[in-house]
């Protein structure tokens, strides 16, 4: 309550003697422990009030006196019951040049680090005084006297502080040369495996590669890391995941991640997420829609970049788009204004402007929705059909602006109706592509199209979705073989996040690959060198003198059991060793 708050409402002679007396902020800095991150006064609230109070404007208000313990100030000579000046909140630098903080008497909020960085993903330990800032705030009146912006400024201000005087988290490749003893070398180019390799590297990336005798005489003084029982391939690459999701077998499951899930959870949870994904050797996701969590992606993208925590390199894909109505959360109470899962797209205008604003807040690329609503048609016909999302103008402006801003396009395209739609307007990638026809694979084969099948989701989706998710399984595995023969460019992508990070291994991919009729090598590639082609990334997916150095390497060989790619034993991302045998 305001009646509540002090009022000690000082003559304008005490005034002006506590402020010539008061101590200057440089001299309440003297030997301050730098390892303490602190406020000149009693409490971060009253600091920036006192901030406040010194640049303020005097004006009149009929309001009652409710805010000297606040750091607000009388004008001189005013009578009791006159309301104090309320400070301007614009210029900081105006400070009068006799004005100073004052001091109240209640305890320092104080930050004090207590732990240094042992390790990446650690962060200093901060510990608040949290009693002073319960006492401090305990009485503010209804609306505070601090707008909340101003306060989130005040606590980013110490977050930031704090962060500036700890140890960078960035891992930073090692200063020596690195010198790998591979037993065998997949490269993700040959289609055969050497053995006997050494990998020489310096900084985050690989210098050289070649016999193991003639790599080891350009490798004086290097730290030797002994694989030579191991199998070493490319860092394996994700062409189709979700950070921002946990599994999503049913509607269900998905609206209760976006109903009562935040984003700041979920971006905790796809920062778990992003270490698994390292963990299983997967050093290079393309991440295609945050699923309801905006930018989210793009935020974890940052810190795995700046080594605020473990993951793989990230390319983003942001919201994803579909017209309106083609992907809410659906309830038949129409009052209820409930989350998309996407951006909501409309006309031709609408898609280009969707489109630039995902590009300015960092997409690596574009995805949309092209079909939804998946059927069979009647016997004889046994191609699956889907409802087409966008107008074939809508969708080619989408490409067309996507293109022009120097971002590529993927298509989530699951009917052979949604299919063709997509390959019209122009599309890099198809994603999913149950409904493929022979028609549509040559399609595909003419114009360079690749298709991520993601094939892990597919089964793990059927069961509880039910209808026609079972058949479209079989009929995805009859296309996936005929596209084979084709010579379609189908690189590896699972869906994680359709089905939950911590419960399989993102590397089952590979196992159906080769069920499906590829050979292991040719599996191999589609989740390494060929998943690089489709980024734009030749320096990843490869071991060759010049890539990055991302490695991973599994203890048997994958060519005669394509199942040793789930258990990698090693994994090294630009140079950087994130797990050893």
């Amino acid at each position: 309550m305001s009646d509540s708050i002090p009022n000690p409402t000082p003559t304008a002679p005490a005034a002006a003697s506590a402020a010539s007396s008061a101590p200057t902020l440089r001299s309440r800095c003297a030997g301050r422990s730098t390892n303490t991150i602190f406020f000149p006064c009693s409490s971060a609230t009253s600091y920036f009030s006192e901030i406040r109070s010194s640049c303020c404007r005097r004006r009149k208000t009929s309001r009652s006196n409710t805010g000297s313990a606040w750091g607000w100030t009388a004008a001189a000579g005013a009578t009791p019951g006159t309301r104090f000046s309320r400070p301007h909140w614009g210029h900081f630098t105006k400070r009068p040049a006799n004005s100073s903080f004052s001091s109240y008497d209640v305890p320092h909020w104080q930050v004090t680090r207590t732990a240094t960085v042992a390790s990446v993903g650690e962060s200093p330990n901060l510990r608040l005084d949290r009693e002073a800032v319960t006492r401090r705030l305990r009485h503010v009146p209804e609306g505070g006297p601090m707008r909340p912006s101003f306060v989130l400024y005040a606590t980013l201000a110490v977050a930031t502080t704090a962060s500036a005087q700890a140890p960078p988290l960035r891992p930073a490749p090692p200063a020596a040369p690195v010198l790998i003893k591979a037993g065998r070398l997949i490269d993700g180019r040959s289609d055969a495996p050497q053995s006997g390799v050494g990998i020489l590297i310096e900084g985050d990336r690989i210098k050289a590669v070649g016999p193991l005798a003639q790599v080891q005489g350009q490798a004086r003084g290097a730290r030797v890391i002994d694989l030579s029982q191991m199998t070493v391939l490319p860092g394996f690459i994700d062409a189709h995941t979700h950070l921002l999701l946990q599994g999503d077998p049913t509607a269900e499951s998905y609206n209760e991640q976006l109903l009562y899930e935040s984003t700041p959870y979920r971006a905790i949870l796809a920062a778990r997420n992003a270490r698994i994904a390292l963990e299983h050797g997967f050093t290079a996701i393309r991440d295609l829609e945050t699923e309801g969590a905006m930018y989210a992606d793009v935020d974890v993208r940052r810190a795995v970049d700046r080594g605020e925590i473990p993951g793989p390199r990230i390319f983003a894909a942001t919201r994803a788009m579909a017209p309106t109505g083609m992907y809410p959360i659906v309830s038949d109470n129409w009052e209820l204004e409930l989350p998309h899962g996407v951006q909501p797209v409309d006309g031709v205008e609408g898609a280009r402007l969707a489109v630039r604003q995902q590009v300015a807040h960092g997409a690596d690329w574009i995805k949309y929705y092209s079909d939804r609503r998946y059927y069979f048609g009647p016997a004889p016909d046994s191609v699956l059909h889907s409802w087409v999302n966008f107008t074939d103008d809508e969708a080619r402006a989408l490409v067309d602006e996507a293109h022009r801003l120097g971002r590529k396009v993927a298509a989530h395209a699951i009917g052979s109706d949604g299919i063709a739609a997509a390959l019209r307007a122009g599309v890099n990638t198809i994603e999913h592509g149950d409904g493929m026809t022979d028609s549509l694979l040559e399609v595909l084969v003419a114009k360079g199209v690749y298709w991520v099948p993601t094939v892990t989701v597919a089964y793990y989706v059927a069961g509880p979705r039910g209808g026609p998710w079972g058949p479209m399984v079989e009929h995805q595995r009859r296309a996936f073989t005929r596209g084979v023969k084709k010579g379609v460019r189908i690189v590896l992508g699972t869906d994680v996040g359709g089905f939950p990070w911590t419960e399989l291994n993102q590397a089952k991919e590979f196992e159906y690959y080769v069920q499906y009729g590829m050979t292991p090598m040719q599996a191999i590639k589609s989740g390494t060198s060929l998943a690089a082609e489709l980024l734009g990334q030749r320096d990843l997916g490869v071991v060759a003198a010049g890539a990055y150095a991302d490695l991973v390497a599994v203890p048997g060989d994958p060519l005669k059991d394509v199942a040793e790619l789930s258990r990698v034993r090693f994994v090294m991302k630009g140079g950087v060793t994130y797990l050893s045998p």
